[in-house]
């Protein structure tokens, strides 16, 4: 690789420079860093984060229950055909099955024995619409497990005699010899030998023998008909419920918000579907998207998801399908006392203290045609209006979220809903482009557009004076390429990783006008981390959202000079005591910087996180080893110059006398 050297001299700035021509061999270029020039301080919330019922997000990805429609909201027949798309969505293609994560449109449970054996019962079903009876000899299986040698899984069944007693065998299967298993038998009869008339819990423990990702659960009837309620198995150290290696991954991304449950998934969600005992919480189809929504993952779950990541909740409300008073009563139900109505009701749930849930978004992309009840702009402004001033009148301090879409839609709800919002959401995502340097530049030119508009309708609006309503990107990304790890399941690859880098420059140069920008989808979908059956891992677009959340400073300081197309920001630490440079190379040649540094001393020493390859296209996979990772270097006797490979992220924090 030929190599060629640049000088720099570098601005600490919040101010971004971005391009699309690779400098000229042998130009120098220069910028200064004005360490007493300084912006708005930089919102942590730009660190946010998003996940939404869809594809393998929660269920897959984040909740650790590793069977598909345990509550068997498909009908189990003789036919098994259980993958493809969801009826009334294009049918089911073959294509789908070639996916190592399939949607499931039909029953995933298999009958065992003769055909006909299962019968689906509606009366006095134990959840949802119908129950399986199963009759003496047959049974039903679930195929496509993920197992780990020596790994243990924990599981209950909920057992039901159709008449006398029934005996069930139940087993995990993790090869095709007869000894590749291991097995517990369950009665519906307790140690006396009575059988209950309703329906009995019964635990069971397995460990897995080897390695595979197409084990099996086999639920067996010895003797006696039997209903099978509803069914789990999780790895046994699942952490209330949620995946122990999924939330290794976040607890070291430390986003420091979570914006739930959509996206698209909310305008078809009623909040209360998912709150009560989780075995006999409905399924449902999802709305949005395909595949079935299990409700095991609701309010009660996310909180202490947010809780165990010391996070705070951003909580969507329903303003597609949904109504003012059902968003007023989730708000109660999440942050009222327990002498309110809801409050009560979540106490009966298991959670006395209030949520205390601060961050609300009205509604989600309400101007789509693809949106669950959107509408004109004209019945919109009311809607969110009439949402917001009953939200209000349960608790006057949160912070409403109004769903915006720069144009007419954002100009629109700013001049007719000022007084009802306190931050104006807007998304964007980027697909693919051929050239390197503008496939990485896409990310924060969006950014940048977004910015202009909301300054211009500030001139613009009169409703907009003396108000400071800010942006909250509360969807951002790439979003291209075939999907990998299930439903929307993107793999993103190095040159992702520097555009996300170069877009959160583009946030730091505007911490004036950008107080939150929440990255889609977290696990999985298009998210940051990647889960497959049994691991967990980060994205290259994860673990630039890591080195900078754990090490960027929080005061922007101005950084002048042109030097496009290579991006470099700075500020100051919380302290003081430090100064933190960000460069984002997107060419192939490594690059020389030269700074120039006003208003402080640089102590000598310090440290680097670089995140750098060769190869564009290089990507992470948890079941692979990573080829993309954060290096860490400590740096000693620091002069004014830096050299940062081609194809780079540097990030580097350098004490200052």
């Amino acid at each position: 690789m030929h190599r060629v050297r640049y000088i720099l001299i570098i601005f600490l700035a919040g101010i971004i420079f971005t391009g699309t021509i690779s400098p000229a061999v042998g130009q120098e270029h220069s910028v200064t860093i004005d360490a007493g020039k300084t912006g708005e301080p930089i919102s942590k919330y730009i660190y946010a984060q998003f996940i939404e019922h869809l594809g393998r997000c929660i269920y897959g990805g984040i909740w650790a229950e590793m069977l598909e429609d345990r509550k068997f909201y498909y009908p189990i027949t003789d036919e098994y055909q259980p993958y493809g798309r969801r009826r009334g969505r294009g049918g089911r293609g073959g294509a789908q099955q070639q996916n190592p994560y399939p949607v499931v449109a039909a029953s995933p449970w298999q009958i065992i024995g003769d055909a006909g054996s299962v019968k689906m019962v509606e009366e006095d079903s134990f959840v949802g619409e119908h129950t399986p009876l199963i009759q003496p000899g047959s049974g039903i299986r679930q195929l496509d497990l993920g197992l780990v040698n020596n790994k243990q899984y924990t599981g209950y069944i909920y057992l039901k005699a159709q008449q006398r007693r029934a005996n069930v065998t139940v087993s995990l299967v993790w090869g095709d010899n007869p000894q590749d298993q291991a097995s517990v038998k369950l009665s519906t009869a307790d140690f006396l030998g009575i059988t209950s008339r309703k329906y009995v819990k019964r635990s069971f423990k397995f460990t897995a023998g080897a390695d595979t990702t197409s084990g099996k659960l086999e639920i067996k009837v010895d003797n006696g008909a039997c209903f099978i309620g509803t069914v789990s198995i999780m790895p046994a150290d699942n952490i209330d419920g949620m995946r122990a290696d999924t939330l290794a991954v976040l607890k070291e991304l430390n986003s420091p918000l979570y914006r739930w449950p959509g996206g698209n998934f909310v305008s078809g969600y009623d909040w209360r579907d998912g709150i009560g005992d989780r075995d006999k919480r409905p399924p449902r189809t999802n709305p949005a998207w395909t595949g079935v929504e299990h409700n095991d993952f609701g309010i009660h779950e996310f909180i202490n998801f947010c809780r165990f990541l010391d996070t705070e909740p951003l909580i969507t409300v329903n303003t597609g399908f949904g109504d003012a008073y059902s968003a007023a009563a989730e708000l109660e139900y999440a942050n009222g006392s327990t002498k309110t109505l809801m409050g009560a009701l979540r106490a009966k749930n298991g959670d006395k203290k209030p949520f205390n849930v601060r961050y609300w978004c009205i509604g989600n992309e309400m101007w789509g045609n693809w949106q669950l009840g959107y509408m004109s702009l004209n019945h919109y402004v009311r809607k969110h209006n009439w949402v917001v001033e009953k939200m209000r009148e349960v608790d006057p301090d949160i912070i409403p979220i109004a769903s915006g879409n720069a144009g007419d839609w954002s100009r629109g709800l700013l001049r007719s809903c000022a007084d009802y919002i306190d931050l104006m959401a807007e998304h964007f995502y980027c697909q693919e482009r051929d050239d390197v340097v503008q496939h990485i530049a896409w990310i924060a030119e969006n950014v940048r557009s977004k910015v202009d508009f909301h300054k211009k309708l500030r001139e613009e609006l009169d409703t907009l004076q003396g108000k400071d309503i800010r942006i909250a990107m509360t969807e951002w990304n790439y979003w291209y390429g075939p999907h990998i790890f299930g439903e929307l399941g993107t793999r993103y690859f190095h040159k992702d990783g520097l555009g996300i880098a170069k877009g959160l420059h583009e946030y730091f140069r505007n911490s004036d006008m950008i107080f939150m920008a929440s990255y889609a989808q977290t696990v999985n979908v298009i998210g940051c981390i990647k889960a497959s059956k049994t691991a967990a891992a980060f994205e290259t677009t994860g673990l630039v959202l890591k080195m900078y959340r754990n090490n960027y400073g929080t005061i922007p300081i101005t950084v002048t000079g042109d030097i496009e197309p290579i991006d470099v920001t700075a500020a100051w630490t919380d302290d003081r005591k430090a100064i933190t440079i960000g460069i984002v190379n997107p060419t192939e040649q490594e690059q020389t910087i030269t700074m120039n540094l006003k208003g402080a001393q640089l102590a000598g020493n310090g440290k680097l996180g670089l995140i750098a390859n060769s190869d564009p296209q290089a990507y992470n996979d948890p079941d692979e080893g990573a080829k993309v990772v954060i290096e860490e270097k400590l740096l000693s006797n620091i002069t004014n110059t830096l050299t940062v490979p081609g194809l780079s992220a540097s990030l580097y924090t350098l004490p200052v006398r």
